[in-house]
């Protein structure tokens, strides 16, 4: 991680802003510049120190994370009362100090202001440090492909289960458990596993239902690595011995068919240069096309990184551009209240070929029933499209 490539390249940042100094107050950008994984941190960046500020709690925490970081900051801990005329005596050179206006309660802003009188001007900034952490570098791609890695094995080890009809929650544990057992720090959100009626849920939270034959079931999840995260969705028809996909017929099978071909559409269309708004539309083209256009009802994805959701944004009206080195999401759904849903996703690298997928899980039950429905329709199997480690535009 090159920390102080992150701190130059802030200053400049800071400086197009028109402030000398900046506070950092968003703990997530505090992480990204020094390496600091405690919950309560401030960040003062001026033209030539960076100071990183806690409290007792994380006084011994943030000395050890900063020398194992190499971050080039100095640590001063303080009761959270005495911060304010600490930053007042640090900011003391200063007329002018920057603060991320999207992370500053309107109390806090005040606190400010109040602490330091008429001697400074607060300017408002947006996005300073987001905008640095959209490309990932080496180390960043290498934990989440790492995080990746272990949602891949944990899927493979609890898939089985699947075909003894456990209930959602009873996968969710399981998941779970796997995740952490194979080295992750934590889950990268709330593992959400839906079936049946609850597919048709986007977010549903994992009920005592269980799992039943001739349903779709939606397992959607990810695992963290030194902060950095994964984000995976799978649908499932299970049944036993190919029974599942033979009962997930009809409607079912037609989502499930109308879902991969949307994704194999968006993740064709990542490249560098592109929008995030013609990736949406091209899984969304493929959706419509199928009239099941109003069934679409979120984005198609979204940057992963330290967060579960960062930039770019990849919905209708995103004129986010995307550049090789980003960590994105390709996720198109169709969800059919009191039927069931589908959804598909993958965790990929934009590369100056296309795109590389990070999550690597097979979607194997997904596309039997898929193929099961187009040959009943059409007489034949359809040709899918096959899925390596990269995915180019040709």
């Amino acid at each position: 991680m090159d920390y102080r490539g992150r701190a130059h390249a802030l200053r400049t940042a800071m400086e197009g802003a028109g402030c000398e100094a900046l506070l950092v107050s968003k703990v997530v950008n505090v992480r990204y510049l020094t390496g600091f994984s405690g919950s309560a941190a401030m960040l003062l960046l001026t033209p030539g120190d960076v100071i990183l500020v806690t409290d007792g709690r994380y006084q011994a925490q943030a000395q050890e994370e900063l020398a194992r970081s190499g971050a080039p900051a100095r640590l001063e801990a303080a009761p959270v009362a005495e911060q304010q005329d600490l930053l007042s005596d640090l900011t003391a050179a200063f007329g002018t100090v920057g603060v991320e206006a999207e992370h500053v309660s309107w109390a806090r802003q005040r606190a400010l202001e109040q602490g330091w009188g008429r001697r400074k001007a607060l300017v408002p900034t947006m996005g300073l440090v987001e905008r640095l952490r959209e490309r990932k570098c080496a180390g960043e791609v290498a934990r989440i492909a790492a995080a990746c890695t272990i949602a891949d094995r944990a899927l493979a080890a609890v898939e089985g289960m699947l075909e003894e009809r456990p209930s959602e929650v009873e996968v969710a544990v399981a998941l779970d458990a796997e995740m952490r057992r194979l080295g992750a720090e934590g889950l990268a959100f709330e593992t959400i596993v839906a079936s049946g009626p609850n597919a048709a849920l986007p977010h549903h939270s994992p009920s005592p239902r269980r799992v039943r034959p001739g349903e779709l079931l939606v397992v959607d999840f990810g695992a963290r690595v030194e902060g950095y995260r994964s984000d995976m969705t799978r649908t499932f028809a299970p049944g036993g011995n190919g029974a599942g996909v033979a009962r997930a017929r009809g409607e079912l099978a037609r989502i499930s068919h109308v879902v991969l071909a949307s994704q194999d559409a968006g993740l064709s269309a990542v490249r560098e240069g592109a929008s995030g708004g013609e990736v949406d539309r091209a899984c969304r083209e493929v959706v419509e096309a199928a009239g099941l256009g109003d069934f679409f009802v979120h984005g198609t994805g979204h940057g992963v990184g330290l967060e579960i959701h960062e930039a770019p944004s990849l919905a209708k009206p995103s004129k986010d551009i995307l550049s090789t080195g980003q960590v994105l999401t390709v996720e198109p759904g169709v969800y059919i209240p009191g039927l069931g849903g589908a959804r598909t996703e993958d965790t990929v690298l934009v590369t100056d070929a296309g795109c590389e997928l990070l999550t690597m899980s097979p979607k194997l039950s997904q596309r039997a029933a898929a193929a099961s429905w187009a040959g009943r329709r059409q007489g034949r199997a359809p040709k899918m499209a096959g899925y390596g480690r990269r995915v180019t535009n040709l």
